[in-house]
């Protein structure tokens, strides 16, 4: 049952990047973000009631605590540098680009959690890195094919000036 819930995220996750390069062409990526993480939040923690989770929370140790507060400070960031990434580039070439994480997840997770890899795992993980960097590098189509007859931009490309930096 795992694989079909992987599969899931996995659409889900596809959905997301569609869905946010579409929005990150007139909003800019950190305010995407922060739309979406709001109601990243207002569903966790809808779940957690709906679960009757509550009360687990006090049960929490300081450690897991420590540990959640890291990841979840990793995944804001995360997200951050994915947004901007799309705001930039296409969402064809970022997300299989920033789905290199497989690799370094198969990598810390032998290191960190000792898990024992078969070469398939290893063979599988080089692959889709290969792949990811082939496509990541393949030259984009010609931007000048974006472009609709009264001159604004068309779909996949960002329009809103972003601040110089300082």
């Amino acid at each position: 049952m795992w694989i079909v819930f992987a599969l899931l995220a996995a659409l889900a996750s596809a959905s997301v990047v569609t869905l946010s390069k579409a929005a990150i062409k007139d909003v800019p990526p950190s305010l995407v973000f922060a739309i979406e993480a709001v109601l990243i939040l207002l569903v966790s923690w809808a779940t957690v009631l709906f679960q009757d989770l509550v009360p687990d929370i006090a049960r929490i140790e300081r450690k897991t605590w420590l540990v959640l507060v890291v990841a979840g400070m990793l995944t804001a960031v995360s997200s951050l540098l994915v947004f901007r990434a799309l705001s930039i580039g296409d969402a064809s070439r970022v997300s299989p680009l920033t789905n290199i994480s497989l690799v370094f997840s198969v990598t810390l997770a032998a290191i960190f959690l000792r898990e024992k890899l078969s070469w398939q795992v290893m063979l599988g993980a080089g692959l889709m890195a290969s792949g990811a960097i082939l496509i990541a590098m393949t030259k984009p189509a010609d931007r000048n094919e974006n472009i609709k007859k009264n001159g604004r931009p068309a779909t996949g490309t960002t329009i809103y000036k972003s601040k110089p930096a300082a």
